[in-house]
């Protein structure tokens, strides 16, 4: 099976990094040309699939919520002591925000540039961002389904942007965006907590949650992968929404996920595998490094032949680690996708 249907071939898993290895998102550092020579080298060939490297060391702005909420059209934001939250025009964390992310993208287009391949970028998805944005007066915009939906909205526009300036960057790529969705556990659960800190968000409802995300997957207009990394995914939430990926930490994965994945990887979902370890300490060899896949298609009872071949990344994102370890780490991704193609047995 070599690629993923899920609503059209525009919005298909690329056939040609499958079997390969890829970056979760964050890495460590200031240096904006480094990191991205960095997941050049390692992923820049057949079938890598590079991401857009985002560097949160660098303060607000270059921070997950802070870079997608800087891209939303018509929603101002501004950076508070508590976090970001709209605001009547931009703020200066907002123009820096923007600022970073114009280097990001040079720099990512300089080390790429010539090379013809998937490439991966990553935005907060709408849940995760209703859950860290806040209302003018503090409250998470979770809290208030009208100004979710607004996000949500603003951040289907903001992806079919940003998706096009990457487009227009590096001509010869065909993009996958990656929604970081963390928080959704937690919305779904009712545990985000008020701006007070008194209370707790009531409960998203599934049906609503599976409408926004949709809508953002589907103004995309490309594959889109769900990354979340905690133990209990809501799998078949991403997969309702038109998903073609799932990028989940295999290490911590809860085996009540075992029914709803399995589905989910047989209808040709593909998996970009959480293996390596995304914070410093000792690397595995790369066929022990992937021994996780193999005991985790065991136990789904799949055959490796019948769905796609896994993408391997680090279990998350990279920016509490060091520089070296981070190179090495996306080094052994690659080798370790090797191993596990030329032998998925």
């Amino acid at each position: 099976m070599s690629t993923t249907e899920v609503a059209g071939p525009e919005r298909s898993f690329p056939a040609d990094c499958l079997g390969g290895a890829s970056g979760v998102g964050s890495m460590p550092g200031e240096d904006p040309a480094a990191s991205a020579a960095a997941v050049a080298a390692e992923l820049g060939e057949p079938p890598g699939l590079p991401a857009l490297p985002e560097l949160p060391a660098r303060g607000p702005g270059a921070d997950m919520i802070g870079r997608t909420a800087a891209l939303l059209p018509g929603l101002p934001v501004d950076r508070e002591p508590s976090g970001w939250r709209l605001a009547q025009r931009p703020g200066l964390d907002q123009r820096r925000a923007t600022s970073y992310l114009s280097h990001d993208l040079d720099a990512f287009e300089e080390a790429l540039a010539g090379r013809a391949g998937p490439v991966k970028v990553s935005l907060a998805g709408p849940w995760t961002l209703a859950a860290a944005l806040q209302l003018p007066r503090g409250e998470p915009v979770l809290s208030d389904a009208g100004a979710r939906r607004d996000v949500a909205q603003a951040l289907a526009e903001a992806a079919a942007r940003h998706v096009g300036e990457i487009t227009r960057r590096l001509p010869g790529s065909r993009v996958v965006l990656q929604l970081d969705e963390p928080g959704l556990p937690g919305v779904l659960a009712g545990r985000v907590p008020s701006f007070s800190g008194v209370r707790t968000i009531s409960p998203v409802p599934e049906h609503e949650a599976v409408a926004l995300l949709r809508e953002v997957v589907e103004a995309a207009a490309v594959p889109v992968v769900a990354h979340c990394c905690t133990a209990e995914p809501p799998v078949g939430l991403f997969r309702a929404a038109g998903v073609a990926g799932l990028s989940l930490d295999l290490t911590t994965l809860s085996r009540a996920c075992d029914d709803v994945l399995g589905e989910a990887l047989e209808s040709g979902t593909v998996l970009l595998a959480g293996a390596v370890p995304a914070l410093d300490g000792p690397l595995s060899d790369p066929a022990t490094t992937v021994d996780v896949v193999r005991r985790l298609w065991a136990r789904l009872g799949l055959a490796p032949d019948a769905v796609p071949l896994p993408v391997v990344t680090p279990t998350c994102g990279m920016a509490g680690a060091s520089p070296g370890h981070a190179r090495r780490a996306l080094a052994l991704a690659r080798a370790a996708a090797r191993s596990f193609s030329d032998d998925p047995d």
